[in-house]
């Protein structure tokens, strides 16, 4: 395939403010995009030479549905800047992005439904890493969502919301990993035997997004705040998903800034959240940067705004 058509897809990564594991657990989760995007842009030319990664394995899970497409998928450029292995699903906004730019370069007019590319999505990550599907619907959607978890398939939006649009998100990058490779197995094995932690973190976690919808929804700062921060403590409490260094940061933003800040995504990621008014914003990330201070030189703070649904669009000739 040699083509002189460029196509684009730009996706969002997400937040989540509450329920972590319960989009496969069962429960109930909320979710935020963001507007840390990866772009994915299909590069005019002959198509890429061979090579390791998601281009690749994306390409040959598209040829297994779309018969007909060349064996080489196209070039492509990728941009992002949500932070790498944050627990912001920044690897799930690249492969859709990859999808969305590989299936509008491919397939004609209307292209392939959203719903479908969050069905594929989830069957390519869950078929490698048996997670649930927050993340799938969350870049898709944009927005905020109220989901409820299912143990197979993709979770059902249960409600939609626009985020208060003088509302910001501070992402604290820690610029650490968390060790967490055998997460969803530890969890699927607790569930299996019914331990007792993993019931107590249930029902925490559904009540933290309950609560933290219901502030979303009342414009309440102060409740959605309370509800992340009884989120992370359950998160860390019940289930050990926090570290020494994400807590000894989430003290340093509270002492220096009042911000209470949740960790976000139960994998290995290392990104705090928290929300504050935005004409407060700049104040916040300041002070927050300054309790960093040498202890911390490669954590950032990021102020960023809660995403809407990508626009349509086509290839460009």
């Amino acid at each position: 395939m040699t083509t002189e058509r460029v196509a684009r897809a730009e996706v969002p990564c997400r937040a989540c403010l509450a329920g972590e594991d319960l989009d496969w657990l069962g429960g109930r989760s909320v979710s935020l995009a963001l507007e840390l995007t990866t772009v994915v842009e299909t590069v005019p030319g002959p198509p890429a030479p061979p090579a390791e990664g998601w281009p690749e394995e994306v390409w040959a899970y598209l040829r297994e549905r779309l018969p007909g497409l060349d064996p080489r998928p196209p070039a492509v450029r990728v941009h992002s800047a949500a932070p790498s292995a944050s627990g912001l699903s920044s690897s799930t906004a690249l492969i859709v992005a990859l999808l969305r730019a590989y299936t509008r370069l491919c397939v004609p007019a209307p292209g392939v439904p959203d719903a479908t590319l969050a069905q594929w999505a989830y069957a390519f990550e869950f078929a490698r890493f048996n997670g649930g599907g927050m993340d799938h619907l969350a870049v898709i959607e944009g927005g905020a969502l109220l989901l409820e978890g299912r143990t197979t398939g993709l979770p059902v939006i249960r409600d939609r919301a626009v985020f208060p649009e003088d509302w910001t998100v501070l992402v604290l990058d820690s610029a650490t990993r968390k060790d967490t490779g055998d997460h969803i197995r530890v969890v699927r094995e607790q569930l299996a035997t019914g331990d007792p932690a993993l019931a107590l973190y249930r029902k925490e976690a559904d009540e933290a997004a309950t609560q933290a919808w219901s502030a979303i929804g009342a414009r309440d700062l102060d409740g959605l705040a309370g509800a992340m921060d009884r989120a992370h403590v359950t998160m860390r409490d019940h289930q050990r998903m926090s570290t020494p260094v994400l807590e000894e940061l989430r003290e340093l933003a509270l002492g220096s800034a009042g911000l209470r800040l949740k960790l976000s995504g139960a994998g290995g990621g290392g990104s705090l959240v928290g929300v504050c008014r935005t004409a407060d914003a700049d104040g916040i990330a300041s002070a927050v940067r300054g309790a960093l201070g040498e202890q911390y030189p490669a954590a950032r703070v990021i102020p960023t705004r809660a995403a809407g649904p990508e626009p349509a669009a086509s290839p460009v000739p």
